[in-house]
């Protein structure tokens, strides 16, 4: 049960599961807003009913088909991006990577019977969203690591990426997890779940970002030649760079 202001201080929003009476049958809505403001009415003779709304199971279903929809636009969005971005192991890594973020914070929710709604469906879009920025910048640290340094392995470029972006994780996540936490502890019951939603997307972010995307790639057979297989046709060989040869 949820209850919240709605208008003003004096008006309040009553929000109730669907529940079963002792024969085991559902109870209807009429007969749920009676025993709700009879209780409310012993104790303050002069509060008034002013209107009873029902969602039902179709509501819910387009819920869940529209959210799967805008989930699909997204993850194409994405895969597009990161394929044009940098090479499509690079893609496939992040996008799986991702999803991996998306299936943790349904899990929670299924496990622990949260209720999932629209702001909800906003906070898994937003967490893939700012997922997918942090997978950018660290293949962007390893392209750049397989640009200066030709003599490292792929395993050692990875590792030095997330080594020379995990202070940024850090500080960025951090400031984030504070003003998701702020609205998590003093947005009230409206932003209780998406908050909640937020919370958990983005500490397994960090996880997802930096532990499973880049090993995704590496395990896909990532290599120095299928990210700047474009320069060396338009720049000559590998000599005319002038860092060649270098190493951390």
């Amino acid at each position: 049960m949820q209850v919240q202001n709605f208008g003003t201080s004096r008006d309040v929003m009553i929000r109730l599961p669907l529940q079963k009476g002792p024969d085991g049958k559902p109870v209807t809505s009429a007969q749920q807003s009676e025993q709700v403001i009879g209780a409310l009415q012993a104790a303050t003779p002069d509060v008034k009913l002013q209107r009873v709304e029902f969602v039902g199971p179709q509501v819910g279903k387009e819920l869940a088909t529209d959210g799967l929809l805008a989930l699909l636009c997204v993850v194409i969005g994405i895969v597009i991006y990161l394929s044009f971005r940098f090479e499509w192991k690079f893609a496939v890594a992040g996008i799986i990577a991702n999803l991996h973020d998306v299936v943790i914070i349904l899990g929670f929710f299924a496990f622990f019977q949260w209720e999932f709604s629209l702001s909800v469906l906003a906070a898994v879009l937003a967490v893939l969203g700012y997922s997918v920025n942090e997978s950018v910048v660290i293949f962007d640290r390893v392209r750049e690591n397989f640009r200066k340094f030709r003599k490292m392995s792929t395993h050692e470029v990875i590792d030095s990426a997330i080594t020379g972006t995990i202070s940024r994780t850090i500080i960025t996540h951090g400031s984030t997890q504070m003003m998701v936490l702020s609205m998590f502890f003093f947005g009230g019951p409206t932003l209780h779940y998406f908050a909640l939603a937020l919370t958990v997307g983005i500490l397994f972010g960090i996880y997802s970002s930096v532990f499973v995307a880049a090993a995704l790639a590496m395990w896909l057979g990532v290599k120095r030649e299928d990210l700047i297989k474009g320069e060396k046709k338009a720049g000559g060989s590998d000599r005319d760079d002038p860092n060649y040869g270098a190493q951390a």
